[in-house]
């Protein structure tokens, strides 16, 4: 007699087969600070791209607390706005009826136990209504500062502690602190809350394919990984251009600037990356064990006047519109010393990578939006050609695009058509949105769908947090040092300190 297996219950498939959709089970969303930015463009839609790719349970709740005076449908409205503006997949009311059921909003203030009392009812309201069981993650979309008083208040309404088997998890966006001391100072407030494996600390450039299609390029191709040391790369340049200035952000960056906004997350992050070792598996300690080694083996140069630069765009040409500089910005003090653009260089002290320079760039009002990771190869130690045959080869290079046209470029050279030998750099290109039928998810949506499984291998921990606070702590303290950053024309490629700081090594920088 034969026996029917249903398609949920094969007992040949794989549990860690990861091609099979990873649905999150019962639970709900509490986000703090709905009405800004970063929940309209971003959270929001990505709730509802869960949704409509089936990765949300039925009952998946939604909470938005906010100082506006919204009933749940005002607040249901809210997202219905934001979901058909900026959503990435097409909008389907079956869908949305759905996700609207679970809507609600708690109005109030951060540090208002009233209010927190009213949002605890809310979630045990939601456990019984919607079948939620117990299992929250609380999403702190509100400015840094506001942070340890928020985790304080979830704690003393008893928000923070799970019970009858269910979880509570606390998401953090950046800045995680603006300095080392800073840092371990929110990780220990955060961290006498919730456990470890509860707290997930935003890094949205994690989630993005390209960046983690660095670990399939390395370690499931033999064409990379026998190449990828210093024995045959030169150096390694982490580009992220913005061809924007700081918009309406003057009371978020000023004071923080490039290199705390960007370098000590997003581009240490992919440095370690670039130049950690194989791990043993991908699960999230053995990830994090790896870029620890790597974090931690990074070296400062001696000179940092020599090897850093930093600059503040002035006014210039952009995109064929004349723009003012950051000081005529709303917002801005005309004394201010806040750089929007910072360079820097590091060495990692491995066998590995002794002696590759890694240089690190990112900067507001530039020539055009770009990141980048490249490694550029040593030239060939001989070249059997005329030099007029070679004139215009420059060295091999391995480029990751991760935005905006997400792929990856390999530039060799070879012949140019015709009689005489004359060889020039050409460029071989892989390109997701040509090689995959499929969009590739935006980068909230992976990882809201990671905090709800309890997933976190792409989240970086409080050790690489602090690890990287190390690194940019001393060249803050020489920056703060030694006067203004140098003006730069917008619509360039930064100052000319930078230039000058890879001229020193006999390198340029790339034009992307």
């Amino acid at each position: 007699m034969s026996v029917g297996v249903s398609h949920w219950t094969n007992p040949l498939r794989d549990p860690r087969d990861r091609r099979l959709p990873r649905v999150a089970g019962p639970c709900g969303l509490v986000i703090f600070g709905v009405t800004g930015d970063l929940s309209r463009k971003k959270l929001m839609p990505a709730v509802y791209d869960l949704a409509n790719r089936g990765l949300l349970p039925p009952g998946f709740a939604l909470v938005g607390f906010a100082r506006r005076d919204w009933a749940n449908e005002d607040f249901a409205d809210v997202v219905h706005d934001a979901v058909k503006a900026h959503s990435r997949t097409p909008f389907r009311e079956s869908v949305w009826n759905q996700l609207a059921e679970g809507c609600r909003f708690v109005p109030g203030e951060l540090g208002d136990d009233a209010a927190f009392a009213r949002l605890r009812e809310t979630v045990d309201e939601l456990d019984r209504e919607r079948g939620t069981r117990g299992n929250h993650a609380f999403y702190l979309s509100v400015p840094p500062k506001l942070f340890p008083g928020t985790v304080h208040e979830l704690q003393t309404s008893g928000l923070a502690e799970a019970s009858d088997g269910g979880w509570r998890r606390v998401v953090v966006e950046k800045p995680f602190g603006h300095d080392l001391a800073s840092a371990r100072e929110l990780n220990r407030i955060v961290g006498a809350v919730f456990k470890p494996d509860s707290v997930f600390r935003i890094d949205h450039y994690l989630g993005k394919e390209t960046v983690q299609n660095i670990l399939a390029l390395r370690f499931a191709n033999e064409m990379f990984e026998p190449i990828w040391n210093r024995n045959y790369v030169d150096n390694v340049q982490i580009t992220m251009a913005e061809d924007i200035g700081i918009g309406g952000r003057a009371g978020y960056y000023d004071g923080i600037g490039a290199a705390r906004d960007v370098i000590q997350n997003h581009l240490l992050q992919l440095l370690a990356l670039v130049a950690m070792e194989e791990p043993i598996s991908f699960d999230a300690r053995d990830l994090r064990l790896e870029k620890e080694k790597v974090l931690s083996a990074v070296k400062l140069p001696a000179r940092l006047d020599l090897h850093t630069a930093r600059g503040q765009y002035a006014a210039g040409w952009q995109g064929g519109v004349q723009v003012g500089g950051y000081l005529q910005e709303e917002g801005i003090a005309k004394t201010s010393t806040t750089e929007t653009y910072a360079a820097i260089e590091l060495g990692v002290d491995t066998r590995r990578w002794a002696g590759v320079p890694f240089f690190l760039r990112t900067g507001k009002r530039l020539a055009r939006r770009v990141t980048e990771i490249a490694l550029e190869l040593h030239r060939a130690p001989h070249l059997p050609f005329a030099e007029t045959a070679t004139e215009e080869l420059g060295q091999n290079a391995i480029v990751i695009r991760v935005q905006p046209d997400e792929g990856v470029t390999v530039r060799f050279g070879s012949k140019v058509p015709g009689t005489a030998m004359e060889v020039r750099d050409v460029n071989m290109d892989f390109a997701y949105g040509e090689s995959f039928t499929e969009a590739s998810p935006e980068a909230y949506e992976r990882l809201l769908l990671d905090v709800l499984l309890g997933d976190p291998p792409l989240f970086p921990r409080h050790e690489e947090v602090e690890l990287s606070w190390q690194i940019l702590d001393p060249i803050e303290q020489h920056w703060a040092a030694s006067g203004k950053p140098e003006p730069y024309a917008s619509g360039g490629w930064g100052p000319d300190s930078a230039a000058q700081m890879l001229a020193r090594t006999g390198r340029t920088w790339r034009r992307p």
